[in-house]
């Protein structure tokens, strides 16, 4: 008898002070935890629940989890406060600079207005020549022709007689330091056709300069030739350039099949009287001269210190 009332008290379980705990859900006693460190058992249902005495239990609280670390820092944000700063400073100023260039450049394609009459010769000097516009390619109705510019001069020679040299023509000299190259020169682009766009435009039907603008433009044109005519070797050994002459000839662009649109495929020339160009050779001889003279009255004023 005694040994079934021990069997049956450790089944039941009892309490601190003897008595027998609370069943818990499947019949069984729930232990608590006694003054005497012993373990303390969680109440059914999870945490926080209370014993058969009325005690909270305690449960430990979840540590958290250490967070991973980041990635290294890149771009920008990778740079010292410092260097941050001027990289911001930098690209203000470039937008700065990109914000005023597409203003005057708009400025420079735009109408007539009261900014570009104010300040059209500060445009005009940031424009030109690197940012020039030509907006003809997209007008209503575009260049249809080409036209090649062209020069002969008429050549002193050594033994006092005159030679006329053939034409030359500048334009293909020009295409062909073009063709192949992927950073042609803007003198090579652009020099003579500028040069004779500023001559059609300064110059009237006959030829005859409008204005101030009229004679430079011819003035630009000589040295142009000489130049040109110096580089292929016109005058030839002990010959010199006395006259030089241009023309243009002129060719309609074949329009495409489908435009039923038909245009003439001869050549129409524009021959401009001769040129001579001695005044230029005297005006570079004469400051050789007032050079020379200075430098010899220098000396002279020297020797006599």
């Amino acid at each position: 008898m005694d040994a079934y009332d021990k069997d049956s008290d450790a089944r039941q379980g009892l309490g601190r002070d003897g008595r027998e705990g609370p069943p818990g859900p499947d019949g069984a006693a729930e232990q608590t935890g006694g003054s005497d460190g012993t373990e303390e058992a969680s109440a059914p249902g999870g945490t926080g629940g209370t014993g058969g005495t009325g005690e909270t239990v305690e449960v430990p609280e979840a540590r958290e989890m250490p967070e991973a670390p980041s990635g290294p820092r890149t771009g920008v944000a990778a740079l010292s406060p410092r260097y941050q700063v001027g990289a911001v400073a930098a690209l203000v100023a470039v937008a700065v600079a990109v914000c005023a260039h597409i203003g005057l450049v708009f400025l420079h394609v735009a109408p007539s207005n009261t900014l570009t009459k104010e300040h059209g010769s500060a445009v005009d000097e940031w424009v030109f020549p690197e940012f020039e516009q030509n907006w003809k390619l997209f007008a209503p109705n575009p260049l249809q022709q080409n036209v090649a510019v062209q020069v002969r001069a008429e050549v002193g020679t050594a033994d006092g007689g005159i030679r006329t040299t053939g034409w030359y023509d500048l334009s293909a000299e020009d295409g062909r330091a073009i063709d192949g190259n992927p950073l042609p020169s803007h003198t090579v682009q652009n020099e003579l056709r500028r040069a004779w766009d500023f001559f059609v435009s300064s110059h009237d039907s006959e030829d005859r300069p409008v204005g101030l603008r009229g004679s430079l433009s011819e003035t630009y044109l000589r040295r142009i030739a000489l130049l040109r005519l110096d580089r292929n070797g016109a005058a030839g050994p002990g010959g010199v350039v006395e006259r030089v002459q241009y023309r243009s000839r002129t060719t309609n662009v074949e329009p495409p099949p489908w435009s039923g649109e038909k245009v003439s495929d001869r050549p129409t020339y524009r021959e401009l009287p001769w040129w001579s160009v001695t005044p230029e050779r005297n005006d570079g001889n004469r400051d050789d001269g007032n050079r020379k003279d200075g430098a010899r009255k220098d000396a002279g004023e020297g020797g006599a210190a």
